[in-house]
């Protein structure tokens, strides 16, 4: 295969997943790594993705919210792994919040009977909770947004500041070292870190393609996060760094 079609073919396969790592790209390709690492350096000068830790990501759908069918998809089993890794934070008796992540729907679907008292902006959570006799649910309320089933705006904003949690469970659009936390909607980027402001403790899950790309509007700082709980792919430099602003790393194990 030519280097402009193989180029052709990663930028195709970025804006279709979303993110992709170097190494599935060099399985696809069946070249080393190195390469891979060479095309996305020239395909992001050209501004036809973004670069990120371990990967890329798209630069198409940056500006507006995907779907939660596209979200479900994308890195399923890593999210599925890192769900049930925070699951195993939680206590029986906890008052938490989720945000409307597809990781926190997963948590979800997972999540034992058990005595909770849960509050969230997301519709597929609380749906999926309902099920759940023990298990005590409350909806912010707000403006929804049909993309992402979820509840923003000064409503959602109030609803959550008449609550105190334990822990705040978010995942987010972008997790840079210096920056900090940033997701691509305003009002979802403003829900999340009044969430955090209200929890004893805060858990990021993220998968490892989120490290080191930023998104359009600013949630936290990092050091606003007690832990973050990603995959194996999750570079070791990052990894030190992140133990080095003493936030707990917990990998999460695919079954």
């Amino acid at each position: 295969m030519l280097v402009a079609e193989r180029q052709r073919k990663i930028v195709e396969l970025v804006n279709e997943k979303l993110s992709i790592r170097v190494s599935e790209l060099s399985k696809i390709f069946s070249v080393t790594e190195e390469t891979i690492r060479r095309d996305l350096e020239k395909l992001e000068k050209e501004n036809l993705l973004m670069r990120s830790h371990g990967g890329a990501v798209s630069l198409e759908k940056d500006q507006s919210e995907t779907s939660y069918l596209e979200r479900e998809i994308t890195n399923a089993s890593e999210k599925k792994a890192i769900a049930l890794e925070a699951i195993s934070l939680i206590e029986p008796g906890d008052q938490i919040v989720l945000d409307a992540s597809t990781t926190a729907w997963y948590m979800a679907k997972e999540l034992p009977d058990m005595p909770l008292t849960v509050l969230t902006n997301s519709i597929k959570v609380a749906i999926e909770l309902s099920r759940k006799e023990q298990i005590r649910v409350i909806s912010t309320g707000g403006t929804l947004l049909s993309q992402s089933l979820s509840y923003v705006g000064p409503l959602a904003e109030r609803s959550l500041s008449m609550y105190h949690v334990n822990k705040a469970f978010l995942s987010c659009k972008g997790v840079h070292l210096d920056k900090g936390l940033s997701d691509f909607n305003e009002l979802q980027a403003l829900l999340k870190k009044q969430m955090m402001e209200i929890s004893d403790e805060t858990v990021l899950m993220v998968d490892s393609s989120k490290f080191g790309t930023r998104s359009f509007s600013q949630i936290a700082p990092l050091a606003s996060i007690d832990a973050v709980i990603t995959d194996s792919y999750l570079d070791d430099q990052l990894r030190r760094q992140l133990d080095e602003k003493n936030i707990t790393v917990k990998i999460a194990a695919k079954s």
